[in-house]
């Protein structure tokens, strides 16, 4: 059986042991519990460079803009390697956002970059493999339960010098721009979305960016497993799919589980947050230069909310 059910089946039964968010008709539904706060004087109207956003990012998408380092160890029949440290730098940056008319909802516009590499752990001086640029200009939304984004993103791909020179593989230009949507709709702590991308263009030309994306998550809200005067720990859980055109439609399995750690009382403003994950990966590899080789990894990462 494949790990998808199983686990989908394990976060249903935990979302049923744990309590439902706060609603109220003066705040709307809040979301607050996945790191994205708005303060409340941000909340209704125009805001310009507003804190926050209205869509909270994919907790197992390997590409998600989060900042993260973690420790990877797997298969691949490339020349990837066996052990590798994954690292991610993220930034967003809010230009506008139209809120309202109830706390959390809204329209916002942002600029989004993100930097993931890996580098080979097994090398005398941990070679550089890979390293994705990615810069988005991403456009979300909320209305109560559901949110979208919708997502114009540019991705270039390069290999690091010191792994070309030793393994003797040429470096290709790869790179692509496509245009990506995504719908989620959140049910107590479980959400669920769904969406895919359109390439708009591609180097080399024949690489196809098209793809299918989904995925399952499990965010503990209300009552945290741990509360002291330090910090508030939360259980998170989450599995992503994604399927491309170019791949003949093979699927890769991402899965996330772990813990999330905040200060013990919610602020005004955007809480300091980190989590604790275990990652599980399976399918056509998240790598740009190396897309096209089937890998298989397990290993621990630590994320810091943006």
């Amino acid at each position: 059986m494949r790990p998808m059910p199983l686990f989908t089946c394990a976060l249903i039964a935990l979302a049923g042991m744990l309590p439902s968010p706060a609603w109220s008709e003066s705040e709307g539904f809040r979301h607050e519990y996945c790191g994205t706060n708005i303060p409340p004087d941000e909340a209704t109207g125009f805001v310009p460079l507003p804190e926050g956003d209205v869509f909270c990012p994919l907790i197992a998408d390997p590409k998600a803009a989060y900042s993260f380092i973690s420790y990877i160890r797997g298969s691949s029949a490339s020349a990837l390697g066996t052990d590798l440290a994954s690292v991610g730098i993220a930034d967003r940056f809010g230009l506008a956002r139209w809120g309202g008319p109830r706390f959390g909802d809204g329209f916002q516009i942002s600029l989004e970059g993100s930097v993931f590499a890996q580098f080979d752990l097994n090398s005398q001086s941990y070679d550089l493999i890979n390293a994705d640029y990615l810069l988005g200009l991403p456009f979300t939304y909320r209305r109560g339960i559901f949110s979208a984004r919708l997502r114009a993103y540019h991705q270039s791909s390069h290999l690091g010098d010191e792994f070309v020179l030793r393994s003797r593989i040429p470096e290709e230009n790869f790179s692509f721009e496509a245009l990506e949507a995504i719908l989620s709709v959140d049910a107590g702590p479980l959400r669920l979305y769904a969406g895919g991308e359109h390439g708009l263009h591609s180097d080399p030309s024949e690489v196809k960016a098209e793809v299918l994306h989904g995925g399952l998550e499990l965010r503990q809200r209300d009552g945290a497993l741990l509360r002291g005067s330090l910090a508030s720990v939360r259980f998170i859980a989450a599995a992503d799919v994604k399927a491309v055109d170019d791949l003949d439609w093979q699927p890769s399995w991402s899965l996330r589980a772990g813990f999330e750690v905040s200060r013990p009382r919610e602020g005004l403003h955007a809480l300091r947050r980190w989590s604790l994950l275990g990652h599980w990966y399976d399918g056509p590899s998240p790598y740009g230069q190396f897309s096209h080789a089937d890998v298989r990894y397990y290993g621990v990462g630590i994320h810091f909310a943006l």
